[in-house]
């Protein structure tokens, strides 16, 4: 390994100038559980280190005047956890996130980290989708905001623009009567990759499913935001045959890989399964909301 510099600006304008300066060389630390491994692998080699835990604004979780919640980029799945407000009304996010490694891994581990590896099996992806997160994002340029699924382009690749860092997440006001969930399938019981991962957000008026989104992770090349599932719930009761069509949708949606986890046969079937799950448990969550 090649000598690094490190890092550890005090303000996200300074982090910008110095990830930027290295043209491409450098990388951000949020939590390092991804960063470190690679680096210690030989899969990376980056000539500069960006430490980005000193930036209040990204460890931070707030709460707007309307529901709406900012939840800064370096923010741990153990901190998610811990948030009273959000863990009521977003129960999907933080389970999700919290699915990430071990307890350890989990007080270091990052949704903005799990996003930027790009890994098509990140567990925090598929419910940021499913709840129509948004992510800002500064650069050399200044800053914007887009949907969390615009943001990987393939496994390890995202469609950030080079100097740019995601800053935050924000998750949406919650209407009444909503509730989301997230299901993922491992060949073991704990800590492993997921072979399929589903998030589900809702909204019920006395029963009727007025809005919906589906999050469909680990079957293509990136997190999916499945329209035609959300679109199959939609209007219904969430009956059998709206399920059944949801699903459906969900293993049209598909284009998974063969690997060591389970094969392209497999992983369809079982996005359309879990479909089915995580809406049921989204929709019971939102018959108490």
């Amino acid at each position: 390994m090649t000598d690094v510099q490190y890092v550890a600006p005090g303000t996200l304008d300074e982090a910008v100038r110095a990830f930027a300066a290295a043209s491409g060389a450098a990388r951000i630390l949020a939590g390092g559980t991804d960063l470190l491994v690679q680096m210690r692998s030989g899969a990376l080699s980056p000539s500069l280190i960006v430490d980005i835990k000193k930036i209040g604004e990204m460890t931070t979780i707030e709460e707007g005047p309307d529901g709406s919640f900012r939840i800064g980029a370096a923010v741990s799945g153990a901190v998610l956890r811990e948030h009273p407000r959000l863990k009521k009304v977003w129960p999907g996010v933080v389970e999700a996130a919290n699915l990430i490694g071990s307890t350890q891994i989990q007080g270091r581990a990052t949704a903005g980290g799990n996003l930027c590896n790009a890994s098509p099996a990140g567990d925090s992806v598929p419910a940021m989708v499913a709840a129509a997160a948004t992510v800002t994002v500064q650069g050399p340029n200044g800053r914007r905001q887009l949907p969390v699924e615009a943001v990987p382009a393939g496994p390890g690749r995202t469609n950030l623009a080079p100097g740019e860092i995601v800053v935050s997440f924000t998750l949406p006001p919650r209407p009444k009567g909503s509730g989301d969930a997230y299901l993922r399938m491992i060949p073991r019981t704990e800590m492993d990759i997921a072979v399929v991962g589903c998030g589900v957000s809702l909204t019920l008026d006395k029963g009727t499913c007025i809005a919906a989104r589906v999050g469909l992770g680990a079957v293509a090349p990136t997190v999916l935001s499945v329209e035609e599932a959300a679109k199959a719930l939609i209007g219904s009761k969430l009956d059998a045959a709206a399920l059944d069509k949801a699903a459906a949708a969900c293993r049209a949606a598909c284009r998974p890989i063969d690997d060591k986890r389970g094969t392209v046969a497999y992983r369809t079937q079982i996005a359309g399964v879990l479909l089915k799950r995580a809406a049921t448990i989204a929709a019971e969550r939102a018959g108490r909301n």
